[in-house]
């Protein structure tokens, strides 16, 4: 089984609220159908959750009441995109099922906690079930926002996948932001020791933690045994060949976090 993570900047245009870039994503849904790939399926907020969310600051927890109309905002909008995105992977022909992540999992300082038996019990029907960053109830800070990188690490901890991958919109990390770089250099392995050279800054909204967050993350993901590979779902194929074995241009995150 292969825990897949599609990107929010990969779904959506995240300088524009509530662009959803629904060819893409029917091809990518259509790139893991074809693949043969048992999966379990999470999607960024892109920009249906990070504008609202940055600017009432949602992920510091509760601050005051007028933050609750955002709160409610996020989690409807979320709501819109899980939508269409199951409804692209069901026409690409996926045995597919919405978890939402308030269903079986809050947090408590941040951390996640929670329940996985409905997600075992799916993954033993052979349906994949499909998750995204959204709100969630917070035990410490009344709410917060649980990523959906933060579900990804807790999905490899209780499932122990074969590989991990996340699809974003470059061909990898790089040494500087790509997108206003011309000179920035594609870091083809990570390890805990160059994460230090990779960028840390994004021109774009995330209140998720930014590049060095992720990488952290994906860091704590990799083993020894199972690599977490960033890979450039813009460009036709390039999920469907990785998902097959083939060698593709990517970053592979290799050997844990210390």
């Amino acid at each position: 089984m292969i825990l897949i993570k599609l990107g929010g900047s990969v779904i959506t245009d995240k300088s524009r609220y509530r662009v959803f870039n629904r060819r893409r994503v029917s091809r990518l849904c259509e790139e893991i159908k074809r693949s043969g790939k048992d999966a379990i399926i999470v999607h960024g907020a892109g920009s249906f959750g990070h504008v609202v969310a940055k600017q009432f600051r949602l992920q510091d927890g509760y601050i005051s009441d007028d933050q609750m109309p955002a709160v409610v905002k996020v989690s409807h909008d979320m709501r819109d995109l899980n939508n269409m995105i199951m409804d692209e992977l069901i026409d690409a022909g996926l045995n597919v099922v919405s978890v939402p992540t308030g269903s079986c999992f809050e947090l408590d300082g941040g951390e996640m906690i929670g329940n996985v038996d409905v997600l075992k019990g799916y993954v033993g029907l052979g349906i994949m079930p499909v998750m995204f960053g959204d709100v969630a109830i917070d035990r410490q800070r009344r709410f917060g926002i649980c990523s959906g990188d933060k579900i990804m690490e807790f999905l490899a901890s209780v499932f122990s996948p074969e590989m991990v991958v996340f699809v974003s919109d470059v061909d990898g990390l790089y040494d500087r932001d790509p997108k206003t770089d011309k000179n920035a250099i594609l870091i083809e392995a990570v390890s805990y020791d160059t994460l230090s050279t990779a960028a840390t800054d994004m021109a774009v909204a995330d209140v998720t933690g930014g590049v060095r967050a992720k990488m952290e993350s994906m860091l704590r993901m990799s083993s020894p045994e199972r690599d977490c590979v960033l890979v450039n779902g813009a460009v036709k194929g390039r999920l469907q060949s990785l998902l097959s074995g083939e060698e593709v241009i990517c970053t592979r995150v290799k050997g844990g976090i210390r």
